[in-house]
């Protein structure tokens, strides 16, 4: 969903500071509890070594097609349950669910996110999809409630760190790149990002991240 920038108070720029319009925030391990975390327990709980199901799935490159297919919704997340579980030798029924089964809300990032927006700036998602069906991962976090813009990158058949989803995030802001802060936990997604203007964050702990959203969009949690 979009607002227009007058349905929104202006927020005058600290000084030395320049003044932003928008935060960008990526949702797996940036508005939620580490993504490695939860492969490590989901890998526990099948009886497989902690680091099984990462590897199926973000270094085997059997897995590594299957996620970006999955991304830019090439294949539904009913195919790749079933492609990452033959790679494991495991039952695939709602693998995608059971894998994400731990995962949590980030309480201090989303925090933070909530209070820039209350301070007057817009706040987006800009996510590479988990797929929406049969599974919703993002369902919990009421992401259309609480942002202005979501991106899922199945929607749009594109994925980062393609340079082309961070222009459309952008464009559905109606905003250009250095008025925007983009938050991601994942290196090689900021480069687009920097490319095209934006202040990047990257996310490796909550404490640092919201102390660096603090020093570029100054808000009260």
């Amino acid at each position: 969903m979009t607002r227009s920038p007058l349905d929104r108070p202006e927020m005058p720029a600290p000084s030395g500071i320049p003044r932003y319009a928008a935060v960008i925030f990526d949702f797996g391990g940036v508005l939620t509890t580490p993504m490695d975390d939860t492969a490590r327990c989901f890998a526990r709980e099948v009886g497989l070594p902690d680091d099984a199901y990462r590897h199926a799935v973000a270094v085997h490159p059997t897995g590594r097609q299957l996620y970006a297919q999955l991304e830019r919704g090439e294949i539904s997340q009913e195919e790749w349950n079933t492609g990452i579980a033959a790679l494991l030798g495991i039952d695939g029924t709602n693998l995608m669910g059971r894998a994400l089964a731990t995962l949590r809300p980030e309480e201090t990032v989303v925090a933070a996110a909530t209070a820039i927006r209350a301070a007057g700036l817009r706040t987006a998602i800009l996510s590479n999809s988990m797929g929406l069906t049969p599974h919703d991962p993002y369902e919990p976090w009421s992401l259309d409630a609480c942002h202005d813009i979501v991106v899922f990158s199945e929607q749009h058949r594109l994925r980062k760190p393609e340079p082309e989803i961070y222009q459309l995030t952008l464009d559905l802001l109606g905003l250009s790149g250095p008025e925007c802060i983009f938050v991601d936990d994942n290196p090689a997604n900021l480069v687009p990002a920097e490319k095209l203007g934006m202040t990047t964050i990257h996310a490796t702990a909550p404490a640092l991240t919201v102390a660096q959203l603090q020093r570029f969009v100054p808000h009260q949690q």
